[in-house]
């Protein structure tokens, strides 16, 4: 009988993509959202990749009654928790807003897990808790982490923290905190993919969107950082690598028998420069894209990618897919949005 996985902010970006790859490893997801950060188009995209009605059950983590009631029904092998607020600058702005969803959320994932004997947890974590690295912009799960510089950031630095002081309390369990660095693209049958709330907050969409004209201007903030072509570089992976570095993880928690706490980064291991992924979206798409470049922008990192050796040699993942085909998955999944709405 195939194994329930919990996984909350299933409907999202991230998490609908790792719906499918759980579901082609054999697992059974049991999505968790309020659908308050996703679209409802992904669940009829979920419907027809998977021939199958997804089992989402609508409702907020930071519930804690509705919360327990799902732990209880479905006892599940493994949680893989998402749900949390994720755009850098609303948290700027909003900042309370972040920490008592995405703190509060941590925590109540966590003591459902303690209380319903729950071992296995998979943790939505991000390169952003490695700050601005000091000397190497390569980084590996023992560089030092410096203090993230936005609300977001700091949730989940903070919820790194919070993570390995409940371990350090009930060392039965089996976590590992993945540290993304930056997903992109979209399910190759464009039927899923990501769906920005308003303008985009990230790179990829803000270019596919000026493309299709949903957006006037793409702006590159800064042209005279101290890299090969001035602007920042950072490491982009696609959503599916992305997806299936997380069925791994579960795989590889509910291989062992111990307790064990693990940062992992999830990322291909070279970096890639604005500029570059708007060279590569010109000359995959054939495109002309509306860009200009304007002035830096207060807390972004000049350069930052993966050392992903460790995800390789103790889950047996690497990233497959190129940034070609995250720019080829990206404009096809905004081709299909611009003919539905």
């Amino acid at each position: 009988m195939a194994k329930n996985i919990i996984v909350t902010g299933g409907a999202g970006y991230i998490g609908s993509h790792t719906v499918v790859s759980l579901i082609e490893n054999g697992f059974n997801p049991i999505i968790i959202d309020d659908f308050r950060n996703a679209n409802r188009i992904v669940v009829e995209g979920l419907k027809t990749i998977l021939n199958q009605d997804p089992l989402i059950l609508e409702g907020d983590v930071c519930d804690a009654v509705f919360l327990s009631s799902v732990f209880e029904k479905y006892e599940p092998e493994a949680v893989i928790h998402f749900a949390a607020y994720k755009a850098v600058g609303e948290s700027v702005a909003e900042p309370l807003k972040y920490y008592q969803n995405n703190i509060n959320g941590l925590m109540n994932v966590l003591n459902n897990m303690l209380k319903h004997n729950i071992k296995n947890f998979v943790f939505s974590s991000s390169c952003t808790v490695y700050g601005e690295p000091d000397g190497a912009k390569e980084v590996t799960e023992e560089t030092a982490k410096n203090l993230p510089s936005s609300p977001y950031g700091y949730t989940k630095w903070m919820g790194e923290q919070i993570i390995e002081d409940v371990f350090n309390a009930n060392p039965f369990l089996k976590i590992i905190n993945l540290r993304y660095f930056n997903p992109v693209g979209a399910h190759k049958s464009a039927l899923i993919g990501e769906f920005p709330i308003g303008k985009p907050n990230n790179l990829l969409p803000f270019v596919t969107q000026t493309a299709v004209g949903k957006q006037e201007m793409l702006t590159v903030f800064g042209n005279d950082y101290p890299t090969p072509d001035g602007t920042c570089i950072r490491d982009y992976i696609h959503v599916c690598d992305l997806a299936n570095a997380h069925v791994k993880a579960v795989d590889y928690l509910i291989s062992n028998q111990n307790g064990l706490l693990e940062n992992i980064n999830i990322g291909t291991g070279k970096g890639t420069s604005v500029k570059e992924i708007i060279q590569t979206f010109v000359k995959e798409t054939g495109v002309v894209l509306n860009w200009q470049y304007g002035p830096r922008r207060m807390g972004d990192v000049i350069e930052i990618y993966a050392n992903a050796k460790k995800a390789e040699q103790l889950l047996g993942w690497k990233a497959e897919l190129t940034i070609a085909d995250a720019v080829r998955d990206a404009w096809k999944w905004e081709l299909k949005l611009a003919n539905q709405i």
